[in-house]
């Protein structure tokens, strides 16, 4: 017998049903079910050999089951468990929407408002959409600016940018659509909205976070701004892959330190808050008056059509996509799908709803695990929208491989640059010197040592040294991955030294934002004399 497909009822309706009172507590579920689930995970912590995990199912608005396997970090013998904190990086921005609007439930700001209404010295770098920007357009990825524009004032951390640089930044950043043309994904204006948020409700965005939404919805162990990871404990350490094997990568000290980006992926809650969250938003009546109606469907409402992926048409059967407030929402199989993901430097989140059936999956994981989240994510959610359907992590981990090398094939893939060497300051000589971009600020390309280095003022792992390739030059991190190599590019324009840089590797994260960049040289290396 054919499964009949649930169509979304926002879809029918154009508005949100709110479902009957449903019970918080972990409860019974079927045994095949939880051992399915079992398998599920521990198939993928095997494929993927990851250091660490926390899944939790919901079924019907109730924990139905909990996994956790491996450990907090792999040089220590403590165990992952379902209070362990894990960023949640971009699924933060979800609660940045959910924050907004309690303020506008509250009278505080208005969707429609325009930025500048909270913060006189926001700029775009168009006049007229600095003044016709609203709240609501920070949070939909529909500015113009180019995917993951301005990141590297965020990103790697610990650099120097504060919230007033970034916000400084935006007016020198050049869009590539105009505004609200397209949707390209961006972190600097949640980085906006959340100082909108402090403006509006006149505290600190980390405070009106947790007594706004930590609080009333009994999210325990979420943290945001300044905490003690030392004195709270059960906390998981990202890792990288070096090797062919799991390192801890950026342990946390005993201080963990506001920092700029913290409203658009600097959260963190454990697989026991994630799941609340979950259930509070799928049943209104876990906590009365908290969200009001509207404001529920204005978080769920696909405000900006984004590009549907041809994996998703096939693996999801997707007809239609678009951005909420911190949400993408989408059919899955006829089925309406509310999820969003979170990436961090070796932490990987994900949290997907199908709301009609009060049906979720929350996945944590503290390794690098992007095939890993989508592979699980995928059979998890299939046992309700294709039952029929009985593919393994593995065999969809091997489909992400084979479009992998497939796009490899046609010709993505970084050049070789193992032939490299180092950069000498004589061959450099023309070039060396201070230069300065307008929202990066300022970096030296200087003899030291026999070598050149390029070095960041304000983001002190963006230091390296340069490399020569035939008749190209490439920056060699000191601090981070191959993968995040850049070439350099030198002009002369207006009389004046220009050094640009590009990705080598077509497939790097896209806060590595380089083509942003536009130096200008602004002066001679500080002990080395003039140039010509």
């Amino acid at each position: 017998m054919q499964q009949r497909k649930i169509l979304p009822r926002w879809l029918l309706a154009g508005a949100l049903l709110l479902a009957p009172p449903l019970a918080v507590a972990c409860v019974e579920a079927d045994a095949s079910a939880q051992a399915q689930i079992d398998r599920l995970v521990d198939e993928t912590v095997a494929r993927y050999d990851l250091p660490g995990i926390a899944v939790g199912v919901i079924e019907g608005g109730e924990v139905i089951h909990v996994a956790t396997r491996g450990r907090l970090a792999v040089d220590e013998p403590a165990a992952v468990d379902a209070d362990s904190l894990f960023k949640i990086a971009s699924n933060t921005k979800a609660m940045t929407g959910a924050l907004l609007a309690r303020l506008v439930q509250a009278g505080k700001l208005r969707w429609d408002d325009p930025v500048i209404r909270h913060l006189p010295q926001f700029r775009m770098h168009d006049p007229w959409v600095t003044q016709q920007i609203q709240v609501r357009d920070l949070l939909l990825h529909n500015s113009g600016l180019g995917l993951g524009a301005g990141d590297l004032m965020l990103w790697p951390e610990p650099n120097d940018f504060s919230r007033a640089d970034i916000i400084a930044g935006l007016a020198h950043l050049k869009p590539v659509t105009s505004f609200r043309a397209g949707y390209a994904y961006d972190n600097l204006l949640y980085v906006v909205a959340g100082e909108v948020a402090a403006a509006a409700g006149g505290k600190p965005y980390n405070q009106l976070l947790r007594e706004e939404v930590f609080a009333p919805l009994g999210l325990e162990g979420c943290r945001a701004g300044d905490w003690s990871p030392a004195r709270t404990g059960n906390v998981a350490q990202p890792h990288v892959r070096r090797e062919g094997r799991n390192v801890v990568g950026g342990r946390d000290g005993d201080w963990e330190a506001d920092f700029p980006s913290m409203a658009a992926g600097g959260v963190r809650c454990s697989l026991t808050d994630m799941l609340r969250w979950s259930q509070v938003l799928l049943d209104p009546e876990l906590v009365p008056g908290w969200l009001d109606t509207t404001q529920r469907r204005a978080l769920w409402t696909a405000h900006m059509p984004m590009p549907i992926s041809e994996r998703m048409r096939q693996w999801e059967g997707t007809h239609f996509l678009g951005y909420g407030y911190g949400w993408r929402i989408s059919d899955m199989e006829g089925q309406w799908k509310v999820a969003h993901t979170g990436t961090l430097s070796g932490m990987y989140s994900s949290l997907a709803l199908l709301p009609d059936r009060r049906n979720g999956v929350v996945i944590l994981i503290n390794g690098e695990a992007e095939d890993a989240r989508i592979a699980l994510m995928q059979v998890l959610l299939q046992r309700w929208t294709q039952p029929q359907v009985r593919f393994s992590v593995g065999d969809y981990g091997d489909r992400l491989q084979a479009d992998r090398e497939a796009s490899q094939s046609a010709g993505r893939v970084a050049t070789d640059t193992t032939a490299r060497q180092p950069a000498t300051p004589a061959g450099l000589s023309q070039w060396a010197g201070v230069y300065r971009d307008p929202w990066f600020g300022e970096v030296t390309l200087c003899p030291q040592e026999g070598m050149v280095r390029w070095v960041s003022r304000k983001s002190p792992r963006l230091d390296g040294q340069v490399m020569r390739l035939e008749s190209r030059w490439l920056v060699q991190w000191e601090r981070l991955g191959e993968d995040a190599e850049a070439w350099l590019q030198f002009s002369h324009e207006d009389g004046k030294r220009v050094m640009q840089m590009r990705a080598i590797d077509p497939d790097i994260d896209f806060s590595y934002d380089y083509q942003d960049l536009h130096f200008v040289r602004t002066g001679a290396c500080p002990a080395s004399g003039a140039h010509p």
